[in-house]
């Protein structure tokens, strides 16, 4: 017996159709509605602002040891790495980055990395390369 498990609502078709119906609101950043009543309504008083910008009314998003450019960085790293490679040394990283068209900013961090020490994931590589650790409690 095979399971399926995929999304049998509608197909392909109908998902393009239905991305190109919020495509304008999307690029816009703003509402799109021809009336009025239809846009939704603002946070009250007592409620906080709902914002794209996480740097300004809101707070919090990053771990306690690490900064947003820590997050980024790592991202960034883990991009052009993928999952299938570890655990690996520096010169399978390097190759791996190298065939992945990392940019010459990633390619010049894991230049920097010990020869001969094998990674288990992509966080021994950013505190290698310097960047901070999460702190857990």
């Amino acid at each position: 017996m095979t399971i399926e498990r995929g999304s049998d609502k509608h197909g392909a078709r109908a998902d393009e159709a239905l991305a190109g119906e919020v495509e304008g609101a999307m690029r816009a950043g703003r509402s799109t509605h021809a009336q009025e009543w239809k846009d939704p309504e603002p946070s009250g008083e007592d409620q906080p602002d709902v914002d794209l910008n996480p740097n300004g009314t809101l707070t919090g998003g990053t771990a306690a040891g690490v900064d947003s450019g820590d997050i980024e960085g790592r991202s960034q790293l883990a991009t052009f790495l993928g999952k299938e490679v570890w655990p690996a040394t520096a010169d399978v990283l390097r190759a791996t980055a190298e065939e992945n068209q990392a940019p010459d900013r990633v390619l010049q961090q894991l230049a920097g990395l010990p020869a001969g020490r094998s990674y288990d994931n992509v966080q021994q590589v950013w505190e290698d390369l310097g960047g901070g650790r999460e702190e857990r409690f």
